[in-house]
């Protein structure tokens, strides 16, 4: 069938990129950092330890696992084909045209909704850094309709302007990009630090007793509970480290560079959230939590009476939030990018700016609508959507290489995963696994988003692919 067409690998790479090679592998590390560590540090730890208990550090090592292995992948195709796309050029070359389209379809959720969720926990923490400045945002601009119950709302202002002034930092260009986010993964990696030298001293093994008291999965007060359901839900703090496959065009010698970036960030954050959790849960009772949802680490400090510290762990929150949101919208412009190139996006969203050597109208295209999203819509009920959306990418990348393997064993491959192939089986388990935790609202949304793309796949982009024309 025409729609399963695939895209010719040595063809791909004969392309040539108007986009800028600037990258190295630290540059690619920082990347991945900054889209890592943020919301999960600094929002989901509270909500996670309720699902758990002190048994999320074992989650978020679940998590983790999930995505070292399909890290692995990753690794192996953007070493096989460096070129932009992530997931979607991965899939294009593997399975072909329409499963490459309902992956770029899941990239755009998985990026652009996540940016927008993750902005209104960056609009938590300013407006209580701003509330111990002395400077008081009208409650009624902090959040959108809806957001708190009995509290009354109708726009995030906070959320609303950080996105767009992202956006003018991503339209900039790659080497403003990279410095911004840079310098804020190093202060903000600088004030997690600080945090656990200042409060490890204050762990008491008793609250840490019962480790799992909830079990693996179980329901509690109607909701799913315990380590599975928790890595599930912290698995968003993962969400991003796939959009450094992204810049493959951007990235000098990607076939070397690209692995050790993924890998590295990988590596570092997940030494970081295990430290951070075990911290947290060690320090106060774990059911304290429900008192700080919105900024748990707070619960710490009070438990601790290290107040003073407070508002550097709110900065450091801030500019924690502030690169993840960067890089999943980085990552976003250079998928739809790629998909525009290879005709299933309008030509608007592929136009390079000469000067820039960025997709100058995408960017601000999406940026645009991701800030509108943040605004306006009550984003409480739809981070688990950005979650399935990406496990389903994460499968098919993973059975991608299997594919390869089994096909093109004479491609060339910079990096290859170890353990083939029993490492893309290992990620595809996890990664079912976790999307079995989530819960059954979730998947009905999925698959409405899923439709919807494929009505756009079918009104467009089947008549516009420059493959088959």
């Amino acid at each position: 069938m025409q729609v399963f067409q695939k895209k010719d690998i040595n063809e791909l790479l004969s392309q040539t990129s108007p986009l800028k090679r600037t990258l190295h592998t630290w540059d690619l590390t920082f990347l991945g950092i900054g889209a890592i560590i943020g919301t999960g540090i600094f929002v989901l730890t509270g909500k996670g330890a309720l699902t758990t208990g002190p048994s999320l550090a074992i989650s978020f090592l679940i998590a983790a696992i999930c995505c070292g292995f399909a890290g692995l992948c990753y690794a192996e195709f953007a070493s096989m084909a460096p070129v932009a796309g992530s997931a979607y050029t991965y899939s294009y070359i593997s399975f072909g045209e329409i499963i490459a389209f309902i992956i770029g379809w899941d990239l755009i959720l998985e990026y652009a909704l996540g940016a927008a969720t993750v902005s209104a926990g960056w609009s938590g923490y300013f407006v209580n850094l701003m509330s111990n400045l002395g400077i008081h945002i009208p409650k009624v601009l902090t959040a959108a309709a809806g957001t708190t119950p009995g509290v009354t709302t109708y726009f995030n202002l906070p959320a609303f302007l950080i996105i767009l002034i992202i956006t003018y930092i991503l339209a900039r260009g790659i080497n403003t990009t990279k410095r911004v986010n840079d310098t804020m993964v190093i202060i903000k990696l600088s004030v997690i630090i600080l945090f656990i030298i200042c409060t490890v001293w204050f762990i008491k093994p008793q609250n840490w007793k019962p480790f799992t008291p909830y079990g693996l999965y179980s329901f509690h007060n109607g909701t799913a509970s315990g380590v599975i359901p928790a890595a599930s839900i912290v698995f968003f703090s993962f969400i991003g480290f796939d959009s450094v496959s992204s810049s493959a065009e951007e990235t000098i010698n990607p076939s070397k560079t690209l692995p050790r970036g993924i890998m590295l960030s990988l590596g570092i954050s997940t030494i970081l959230y295990i430290a951070m959790t075990l911290i947290m849960t060690g320090v106060v009772k774990y059911t304290v939590f429900a008192k700080f949802l919105d900024a748990p680490i707070l619960a710490v400090l009070k438990a601790t009476g290290q107040i003073w510290l407070s508002i550097i762990v709110s900065i450091g929150a801030i500019l924690g939030m502030t690169t993840v949101i960067l890089v999943q919208l980085y990552g976003q412009s250079r998928i739809t990018y790629s998909m525009s190139r290879d005709g299933l996006f309008p030509k608007f969203f592929g136009d390079v700016d000469l000067q820039r050597q960025t997709p100058y109208k995408g960017t601000w295209f999406f940026g645009i609508i991701t800030a509108i999203t943040a605004g306006f819509i009550n984003l409480n009920i739809l981070s688990e959507l950005v979650n399935i959306g990406t496990l389903t990418a994460f499968i098919l990348v993973s059975a991608g290489v299997l594919w390869m393997r089994h096909k093109h064993p004479e491609i060339h491959r910079g990096f290859r995963a170890p353990g083939v192939p029993i490492t893309p089986i290992i990620a595809i388990a996890f990664c079912l696994l976790l999307i079995a935790g989530l819960n059954w609202e979730t998947w009905l949304r999925f698959v409405v988003w899923f439709a919807v793309g494929l009505v756009i796949y079918f009104s467009y982009s089947y008549k516009h692919s420059k493959l088959r024309n």
